[in-house]
Order: structure tokens, then sequence, then C-alpha cells
């Protein structure tokens, strides 16, 4: 079997099993983002900028999309994800395996092969993929809380079609009878001169207009598992990168069963290095 190598690895997390393992830890001892979530989880939302900026909420959001220990691990665990364009092309791997430093997560070939049969996808493979961030940064947390779980990785742009793919993945493992968890990967605003976006100004007044306006425009729409106000949103008000992940996560979430929405938190770049460029996370579960 052919194996995807990381490239983020020892530089935006950790490349070594014991390092990641004392980051988790560390992530999971914070009490910032521990709240009552009901052990139903069926998905959710989390960042993905480098571990020592979004790591703590990233980790702690999938470690609830987990529940209890005890509680039966999926056969499937998907993350959505990917920088794409409205029009971009879906991008899938449907064969190999990803690896992690704690170790390889295979790819769901059967559940991969249908949404590629589906739609009209890049078929990624460990030799030849476009490096990016959002999943990857996920995979050590996703390794981590589900040993024994494949991986189907699904790069979907800001349209219809990532809702489609949503709905699609989970009708096709229930068809399959396996069982699923579902993560979309987004970060939100990107502002500051970096990114050509300054509608506030800059310094606190832009951090608090980002926080309590822009980002909480977009959480509110996740809150509400509403997918397609999601990705318009993202389009017009640049308040999340990958709005697509994060539609077709929710669009899977309440096919799977999902009923409510929980926001385990918010957080930004600016907290950790209040510059006059930063970035906006946010962090949520839906549980059935």
């Amino acid at each position: 079997m052919s194996v995807r190598k990381p490239v983020f690895a020892g530089t935006w997390y950790p490349s070594g099993a014991d390092e990641c393992r004392r980051m988790i830890s560390s992530f999971l001892q914070e009490t910032r983002f521990h709240t009552d979530i009901p052990d139903t989880a069926v998905g959710g939302i989390v960042p993905h900028a480098g571990w020592p900026f979004s790591g703590d909420l990233a980790c702690n959001t999938i470690s609830y999309i987990r529940g209890k220990a005890d509680s039966p691990e999926p056969d499937v665990v998907v993350v959505f994800g990917m920088h794409l364009p409205p029009g971009g092309q879906v991008h899938i791997m449907t064969q190999g395996s990803w690896q992690t430093p704690f170790g390889e997560l295979e790819i769901e070939t059967g559940l991969a092969e249908k949404i590629s049969g589906q739609y009209r996808c890049k078929n990624e493979t460990p030799e030849n993929f476009i490096p990016d961030n959002t999943i990857e940064l996920q995979l050590p947390f996703v390794k981590y809380f589900f040993e024994s779980a494949r991986l189907l990785p699904v790069g979907v742009p800001p349209s219809e079609t990532a809702i489609e793919i949503g709905r699609f993945a989970v009708r096709e493992a229930e068809k399959q009878n396996l069982k699923i968890k579902i993560i979309g990967s987004t970060d939100l605003t990107h502002y500051g001169p970096s990114f050509g976006f300054t509608p506030a100004g800059t310094g606190q007044e832009a951090f608090e207009w980002v926080r309590d306006k822009n980002d909480r425009q977009v959480i509110d729409r996740m809150l509400e598992t509403n997918p397609q106000e999601v990705i318009r949103e993202g389009l017009s008000n640049q308040n999340a990168c990958c709005a697509g992940a994060a539609a077709a996560a929710i669009e899977g979430c309440k096919q799977a069963g999902a009923k409510t929405a929980h926001l385990v938190g918010y957080s930004s770049s600016y907290e950790k290095n209040p510059d006059s460029t930063f970035v906006g996370y946010g962090g949520v579960v839906y549980t059935a």
C-alpha cells in the first residue's frame, strides 16, 4: 500500500509521536474549551492553523466528536477541507494511506470510489497531490482519538456540490453499514493588510469587530445548521476560508441524525500574537 507523506509535520505540528502526545495532553488539560456536550456527537467543525495557534481548539473539538473513551469507534472518519474556489473541482484520495506521527490512516476505498464515481473529482494519490494544511493538520488528532478508523479525505469547493457530497457520503456509508464521524476544516476571518482585508482598521478594535461581528455571523449560521448560508457568508464576508468544507460537514451531520449544535469555543491568532494581521477560529460540535 502506498503512503502519502505529511508536508506540515515538524513545522505546523510536531513530527514525532511523543511530542504530539504531549501537546495533545496539554490541550486537553486546558479548561477554556471545556463545555457540556452530550456523548452523541456525529461530527463538527474545527480550525486548521498551526497547532500553537489553533491546535487547542481543534483538539478539544475532535475529542468531543470522539465521545467517551469507551464509546464505540466509527469505521470511518470523513474530513472535508481544502482551499478551493467556488467553481473548483472536488479532490479525493481513493487508495493508499496517509502517514501521521501516530501511524498510518488507511483510506476508506469503497466510500471514496462511490463519491469519485458520482462527482467530477480530481483523484489524488500518495505520490501526486496538492499540499494543503486543512486536512493534514487534523490527522494526528484523528489517529489519536480514532485509532482503528479509516480515513476519507475530501476537498470540496464552496458551492452546492459540497452540500450534496456531505449528504451523499452519509447515505452511502449507511448503505454499506459503515459507522462514520464527520469533520469540516475551516478557519474564519483572515484579517489585515497581508490578506487585503481591513474594513475595521487595526488594533484591538479590529480584533473585536472580527470576533463579535464578522466571525459571529458565520458561527451563528453554523449553529443554525444552515450550510447554504455558511457558504454565502464565507463568499460575501470573507469569514470562512473553507466554507464548502464547513457546509459539507453540516449537511453530513444533519443526514447522520444531528439535531443540536454546540459551540466549543472561539479563539484567534490575535490573542497569542496581537498583530495587524490575524485569523479567527471556531469549534462546533453536532449531536444527535
